[in-house]
């Protein structure tokens, strides 16, 4: 092989800084396709999957939280929940 064919052999690489700039660029549009997503449009989780239980877990209850639909659904969890039930997913109004 001679030096012309081993630098036209080289140049036609993708070098490691392209590789990883296309990496950082192409994780960046996929992390931003997740937040696109919002809790809403994704479908809701089973109640078993979540830990769900009709009962409080101290003074955590499901009509304190930030997900609770009144008077008894949940945005992110399935089925009918009891507003003073509990999950895992629990946040704080």
């Amino acid at each position: 092989m001679t030096q012309a064919q081993a630098r036209a052999s080289t140049s036609s690489r993708l070098s490691r800084r392209d590789f990883l700039s296309a990496a950082v660029v192409g994780g960046g549009a996929i992390a931003t396709i997740g937040v696109a997503t919002s809790p809403a449009e994704a479908a809701k989780m089973s109640q078993k999957a979540m830990s769900y239980k009709p009962s409080p877990n101290g003074s955590q209850r499901c009509d304190s939280c930030a997900n609770f639909q009144a008077p008894n659904a949940c945005k992110v969890v399935d089925g009918a929940i009891a507003p003073n039930g509990w999950c895992i997913l629990y946040r704080a109004k």
